[in-house]
């Protein structure tokens, strides 16, 4: 158990930094995302520099990326270990070694984890995050809230402590990578989306 448990956390890390939103940008035509926008690899500025079908593509293999391993885990490994998984790729991805470890912001990674380990709690979670997003335009705003909400859908839908505990750090870790933003949202000046 400790074996496989182990090599699915380093196999969910190694999966997790891939830079899905740099290459599919760069197949795509479109400039690096790191070059513009906010510098970040994810969705949405892959979206605003590459066109939408290159922040669609982004955002569905960042979600895969968290949802594979983290379905894995939960199936053949302990509650404990599957949340590990599910941290490492999501760490994989704000972190990821080929980039120098500056990568995203782990939002869309965070609710593949989610659907991967409890999907009603994933589904909730992304609800609150689009609806928020949607009606303040700010989808940074979305995404605080959206994975702040995660860990009560966790406890209502009756998930293990381990994801509750995993969900909790990764949310942590959610409003450190936003930090800026968190700034600007207070000062009234962070830009939204239309």
């Amino acid at each position: 158990m400790i074996g496989m448990g182990l090599a699915l956390v380093i196999a969910g890390y190694l999966l997790g930094a891939v830079p899905f939103g740099l290459l599919v940008a760069r197949a795509m035509g479109g400039r690096d995302p790191r070059s513009g926008g906010s510098g970040n690899i994810g969705a949405t500025n892959v979206a605003r520099l590459a066109g939408k079908t290159a922040g669609v593509l982004t955002l569905l293999l960042d979600i895969g990326k968290g949802l594979g391993p983290a379905m894995l885990a939960d199936y053949w490994l302990t509650p404990w270990w599957a949340g590990a998984v599910g941290l490492a790729a999501f760490v994989g991805h704000c972190w990821p070694v080929y980039l120098r470890f500056k990568g995203g912001k782990g939002v869309a990674t965070f609710l593949g984890v989610l659907l991967g380990l409890a999907p009603w709690a994933g589904l909730a979670t992304g609800l609150v995050l689009i609806l928020l997003a949607t009606v303040t335009k700010h989808m940074s705003l979305g995404s605080l809230v959206g994975c702040g909400s995660s860990v009560g859908w966790l406890w209502l839908a009756g998930a293990p402590v381990a994801y509750l505990v995993m969900a909790a750090v990764m949310t942590l870790l959610v409003f450190y990578k936003h930090r800026e933003n968190i700034v600007r949202l207070r000062a009234g000046q962070e830009h939204g989306w239309r």
